[in-house]
């Protein structure tokens, strides 16, 4: 899907066709998208599509007529059974006279552009543009960020308890989102750095303190990724040996009962021996004496056990 916009009048329009100093969107597009795209504006087609190879790493690409900024950002894959992040490419074209993004997917990123979300926002100020993308990138990292580790916190109160894998499941499913946003960030810092270091994009002093935010978000971003990512791998060790415990002390619970429920079996089968000389057979209390025996020494031996802390 192709999508054109421009400022007017400091609001952002939609257009029905290219014009310079837009913003040339393309979301999910067609093979047939992008070679128009290429067409138009004489960029080489593998260019304009490389963001829609999940694969692709963070990197910059430029030549005399473009230049291509990758950058992974984060999707929120969660439903009402699990918890569940991942990272996508996103490609920002910066043309003569345009700037293009590409993604496979429909971002909340780009689409913060469009509702308006975004202050100061103007398709002809191609390099706050890029900035601007870049820092609700690093914003995106956080807030995901913080409900993994509020997520976390729900598991880490349920498993205390559990007996079953489907907390640490939901773990290692959380562990899996850290690493990929450990590596996207990383990926994403390096094409930062070597994005002021190259000088690719016209530097405006007004944009300084946008820049320095950028900095500080994303490297924020990525410190909190591999500080929970190294929290939730010791949480994971630490919650499986506690299911392990709860399951040895629900077995040892299971041993001791039938341990003492087979105290009445083997004084029943003992005195229900169909032989002679058995002890109160011919007592008109004895039922009742073999009983309150058998009572008694069950109750003895389950006072033992709780002394002992073994039950």
């Amino acid at each position: 899907m192709i999508r054109y916009y421009k400022t007017i009048n400091g609001n952002l329009e939609r257009l029905d066709e290219f014009e310079p100093s837009c913003w040339i969107n393309l979301t999910e597009p067609t093979s047939n998208e992008i070679d128009d795209i290429s067409q138009l504006l004489e960029i080489d087609a593998d260019i304009v599509g490389a963001a829609l190879d999940n694969e692709e790493s963070s990197r910059i690409e430029y030549d005399e007529d473009y230049t291509l900024i990758l950058i992974d950002i984060p999707f929120d894959m969660s439903d009402s059974k699990s918890s569940n992040y991942v990272t996508v490419p996103i490609g920002i074209i910066l043309a003569k006279d345009c700037i293009i993004t590409i993604c496979s997917k429909q971002s909340r990123i780009i689409n913060d552009f469009i509702v308006g979300h975004v202050k100061d926002f103007y398709t002809y100020m191609k390099t706050r543009f890029i900035l601007q993308i870049l820092y609700r990138n690093a914003t995106f990292y956080l807030l995901y960020l913080r409900r993994i580790n509020n997520t976390t916190n729900l598991i880490e109160q349920e498993i205390h308890n559990s007996m079953k894998n489907k907390e640490l499941l939901q773990l290692l499913q959380l562990e899996k989102s850290l690493v990929y946003f450990s590596t996207s960030l990383t990926a994403n810092e390096a094409t930062l750095d070597r994005l002021l270091k190259l000088n690719v994009i016209k530097h405006y002093e007004e944009d300084d303190d946008l820049l320095e935010d950028v900095i500080i978000e994303n490297k924020q971003a990525l410190q909190m990724s591999k500080m929970y990512g190294d929290i939730l791998s010791r949480i994971m060790d630490a919650f499986s040996a506690i299911i392990s415990n709860n399951q040895n002390n629900v077995m040892t619970y299971l041993t001791v009962v039938t341990i003492v429920m087979a105290i009445p079996t083997i004084i029943s089968g003992l005195f229900g021996m169909n032989v002679g000389g058995i002890p109160l057979a011919q007592h008109p209390f004895g039922f009742w004496i073999v009983n309150i025996v058998t009572i008694l020494i069950c109750v003895l031996s389950t006072a033992y056990l709780i002394k002992k802390r073994i039950l």
